[in-house]
C-alpha cells in the first residue's frame, strides 16, 4: 500500500486556520484564501488535499462549500471533505463538483440509514471520519464524546462497505506531540482496511514512522499545523517516504 501526505486546510469563515484539540476558542489564522493554499501544497507535490469545513461541522451542514468546489475545480489533484455532511444532496454536490473522497463523521453514528446510502452509491469515494478521544468516538466537530469504541464503528461500517477510515486521536491534534501511532496501527490491523493517521504529527520522523505500517494498512497522514509552522517540509517529507515506502 501507498503512504500519502495529506496537506490539511481547515476552512473557518472563509479562511485557512488550525484549531488546537479541536476548541473553536483557540484558533490561529494561517490565510486569507485556501484556494491559493490549496495551490500552494499542489505545486509543492502533494498527491491529495484534505479539507475540512469547521463551520460545516459545527452546523451540521456545508458552509465553505463554494470554496471546497473552487479548490476541486482549480487543482489537478484529489481532494477529499468532511464538515456538516448529514444529507445526500451535500454530499451529491461534492462528488458531482469534482470531489474526489467525502468524509462522513457524525453521521455516521447517528444517521446509520444515510450513511449506509452514501456507501452503497459512492463506495470508495467516502472516507469514514473516526475522531476519538480516549478511544471513544467524539461527534459534532468534537464538541460531544459517543459511547462507541472507535474499532466497533470501524467494524460495524465495514459491513455496510466501508473501506477508509481516518483516525484522529482529539488529544493530539493541533499539538505538535507526535501521532497515536498505537492507536492508528491497532485500528489497521483489527478492520483490515485503509486508515490515515490524523492528529499529532510534528516531524518527519512521525511520518517515517507511521510509513512503515504501509504494509498493515495505514495509508497516509494528514499534516497541517507541522506544514504551517515548517516543521515539516513537504518535498522532503515527501523524497523521504519514497525511499521507505
Amino acid at each position: 500500500m501507498d503512504f500519502i501526505i495529506y496537506p490539511a486546510i481547515d476552512i473557518r469563515g472563509g479562511k485557512c486556520v488550525r484549531l488546537l484539540q479541536g476548541d473553536y476558542n483557540k484558533e490561529t489564522v494561517y490565510g486569507d484564501s485556501p484556494v491559493e493554499i490549496a495551490k500552494q501544497w499542489a505545486a509543492q507535490g502533494a498527491e491529495w488535499i484534505h479539507l475540512v469545513d469547521l463551520d460545516g461541522a459545527k452546523a451540521g451542514k456545508p458552509i465553505n462549500d463554494e470554496i471546497v468546489l473552487e479548490i476541486a475545480r482549480k487543482l489537478d489533484v484529489p481532494v477529499q471533505v468532511g464538515g456538516g455532511l448529514r444529507r445526500m444532496e451535500d454530499v451529491e454536490q461534492y462528488i458531482a463538483g469534482g470531489v474526489s473522497r467525502v468524509i462522513l463523521g457524525t453521521a455516521a453514528i447517528q444517521d446509520e440509514p444515510f450513511t449506509e446510502q452514501v456507501l452503497t452509491r459512492y463506495g470508495d469515494k467516502v472516507a469514514i471520519g473516526i475522531d476519538a478521544r480516549d478511544g471513544y468516538v467524539a461527534t459534532h466537530g468534537w464538541l460531544k464524546t459517543s459511547e462507541v469504541m472507535a474499532e466497533e464503528l470501524a467494524k460495524a461500517l465495514i459491513a455496510k462497505g466501508a473501506a477508509t477510515f481516518i483516525y484522529t486521536d482529539i488529544s493530539r491534534d493541533g499539538t505538535l506531540e507526535g501521532p497515536n501511532t498505537e492507536a492508528i496501527v491497532r485500528l489497521a490491523r483489527a478492520t483490515g482496511k485503509n486508515v490515515i493517521a490524523s492528529g499529532g504529527v510534528s516531524r518527519e520522523e512521525d511520518l517515517l514512522e507511521l510509513a512503515r505500517y504501509a504494509k498493515d494498512g495505514v495509508g497516509g497522514a494528514i499534516v497541517g499545523k507541522a506544514l504551517y509552522t515548517e516543521r515539516v517540509q513537504l518535498p522532503q517529507a515527501l523524497k523521504r517516504i519514497g525511499e521507505v515506502v
